[in-house]
């Protein structure tokens, strides 16, 4: 929750083309266009922008336009998750669901909340989004082929390893630029040079932590493992003690820490050993990998906050 408060709250329902607009200044919704002329109307319908919030949730990319043009005028943007707002509406009472009635419930989202807003992306920093997305997807696309391959006939084989082949290349290609970007700016290559002296870690899977998690090195321990969706929540109500598990947080970067435990656990002694004490108290497989992913981004962020080696850090936070 951002800790500065707005007098006013704007609610962005955004499709392909339109623009569903609420703000707590007017008691109804307003359209726009989604492109540059629709983005100055609505910038004109603000009050004044220093005390507006202006809140939108993430719709697949139709919201990337807006956003950018938005802070570049100064707004302040809250890009927040669908679901979130869909838990709000339907803890409001609200079941049905139009555009309409979205972005009045975007807006009292924003107003209940208050998230904290976005920063501009560097142009760097939009690059290597883009490539850790399309990475993702090419990797999504490698593992649907390569399940194909044991349930499909000789002949359809053939046709799926042609097209393995080929996404292998684009994912060499897509790898090769990050690198390339990332040499282009100073500080991104010390950070990214930085968390790769962990073994298992890996040049790209810290560039890909860099990029989903731009905050690394900024936040507490309890912030940082929120947003990768590695804290552990209570479930008790009562007399009635539940478990305590892990939800929400940030998909692409917990995917990325997952992969890199797959390699730690086994490479890394620090990390090997934590890994080896939960199984032999009991742990279960699982539970003792998001412990190690909890564990490996705490480090990190202390990595980057403080400056300090892999072997300084590891010490620090009691890691094994």
């Amino acid at each position: 929750m951002n800790e500065k408060s707005y007098k006013f709250y704007m609610g962005i329902d955004i499709s392909k083309k339109q623009l569903d607009v609420a703000i707590n200044t007017n008691a109804t919704v307003l359209l726009f266009t989604n492109d540059i002329a629709g983005f100055k109307k609505l910038m004109a319908l603000l009050p004044d922008k220093d005390r507006s919030l202006i809140v939108m949730e993430a719709s697949g990319g139709y919201e990337k336009e807006a956003a950018k043009w938005l802070k570049t005028q100064g707004c302040s943007v809250a890009i927040v998750n669908a679901k979130r707002v869909r838990d709000y509406a339907k803890a409001a009472g609200r079941l049905a669901k139009t555009d309409t009635i979205d972005a009045m419930m975007i807006m009292k989202y924003g107003q209940a909340f208050n998230p904290i807003p976005q920063a501009l992306e560097s142009q760097i920093e939009e690059h290597l989004g883009d490539c850790a997305n399309r990475r993702a997807q090419v990797i999504q696309m490698l593992t649907m082929e390569k399940q194909h391959l044991e349930t499909t006939s000789i002949k359809i084989k053939k046709h799926i390893l042609k097209h393995i082949v080929v996404l292998e290349k684009e994912l060499d290609l897509i790898e090769k630029d990050q690198k390339e970007i990332v040499n282009q700016d100073a500080s991104l290559k010390e950070k990214v040079s930085r968390l790769d002296e962990i073994k298992g870690v890996g040049e790209i899977t810290a560039i890909n932590v860099i990029t989903y998690l731009p905050e690394l090195g900024k936040l507490t321990n309890k912030e940082v493992a929120a947003i990768t969706g590695v804290a552990p929540f209570n479930r008790d109500s009562g007399t009635m003690r539940g478990k305590r598990t892990t939800w929400g947080g940030r998909s692409a970067l917990r995917s990325a820490l997952y992969m890199a435990i797959l390699s730690a656990r086994r490479c890394n002694p620090a990390l090997k050993i934590f890994y080896d004490r939960l199984i032999a108290k009991g742990k279960a497989k699982k539970v003792a990998m998001v412990a190690c992913m909890r564990k490996l981004i705490i480090i990190m962020n202390a990595m980057i906050r403080d400056g300090q080696p892999w072997r300084a850090t590891s010490k620090s936070a009691n890691l094994g």
